[in-house]
């Protein structure tokens, strides 16, 4: 249901990946790097694919999970409305886990990979998500009483709202940037600036970081740079996915070392191990 709801809006991705690269070209500004571009279009598809295999693995333990939920819960717009909120909590919490534990950042790095930030770095994302685990943070909402195809498609719809985000040539939306998460916030998210790392976690509602603590608004007089701290500049798809698995595996299996010492190496902290 995810690939059919994003297939379904790919039109307006395409439209929006057009507008983008007029406006920049108008100011001269030479942010499509076409290896990058092919590189972040086939990690979609790999995302993709990968994703809807998990999806068709994992289906019969959501639906035995389902089983055991606390409250029968009526679909309606209401208790839908209520589902994209208590999904869009469960993602944040998805990501900022994502940025603190090694095991999910060697999936999640791949996103932050590129030096760029335009529309298709909201397509440069992990086969390997399923592997890190991202579904777990799901498990909560069918263990409250919704439906796993309810839980799918609010997540497909959070992931797809995610792609407008991705851009240099929107700045400030007013009043929304109380409420939502927009390019200036995700922005600073992508940023590799001390005083931006780690923050800016929202999927849709960025109220979310302004009640944990992690809200940095976007310093119009700071240029920002965009990328990871090791400065990777691969575009390889197959490089891009693993290169940080390949490091925190050769760490961890690294002769002489303890079984505590190998367990923080794949789930302490990024940067520590």
């Amino acid at each position: 249901m995810e690939a059919l709801i994003l297939l379904a809006v790919s039109p307006l991705f395409f439209l929006a990946m057009v507008w983008e690269y007029r406006r920049l070209r108008l100011h001269d500004n030479e942010d499509y790097h076409w290896k990058e571009v092919a590189c972040n279009l086939t990690l979609a598809g790999l995302h993709q694919t990968a994703d809807v295999i998990a999806t068709l693995l994992l289906m019969p333990f959501f639906l035995w999970l389902y089983q055991y939920r606390i409250f029968e819960i009526h679909l309606s717009s209401a208790t839908v409305a209520l589902a994209f909120l208590l999904q869009d909590f469960c993602y944040y919490w998805f990501h900022r886990a994502s940025h603190h534990i090694n095991w999910l950042w060697a999936s999640h790095i791949v996103h932050h990979s590129s030096q760029h930030m335009n529309f298709t770095t909201a397509f440069r994302q992990s086969l390997t998500y399923p592997l890190s685990g991202m579904w777990i943070f799901w498990l909560p909402l069918i263990l409250i009483g919704y439906p796993p195809e309810t839980v799918v498609l609010v997540v497909a719809i959070n992931l797809a709202f995610q792609f407008f985000v991705h851009t240099r040539v929107i700045h400030r939306l007013g009043w929304l940037e109380l409420i939502f998460n927009t390019p200036s916030h995700h922005r600073v998210h992508h940023a590799r600036n001390p005083e931006y790392i780690d923050k800016n976690f929202a999927g849709v509602l960025i109220i979310w970081d302004k009640m944990f603590g992690t809200f940095v608004p976007e310093n119009d007089h700071t240029p920002i740079r965009y990328g990871i701290r090791e400065d990777f500049t691969g575009w390889h798809p197959v490089t891009a996915t693993f290169h940080h698995w390949k490091h925190i595996f050769s760490r961890a299996f690294a002769p002489e070392q303890s079984v505590r010492s190998r367990l923080y190496r794949l789930f302490g902290p990024p940067g520590q191990d």
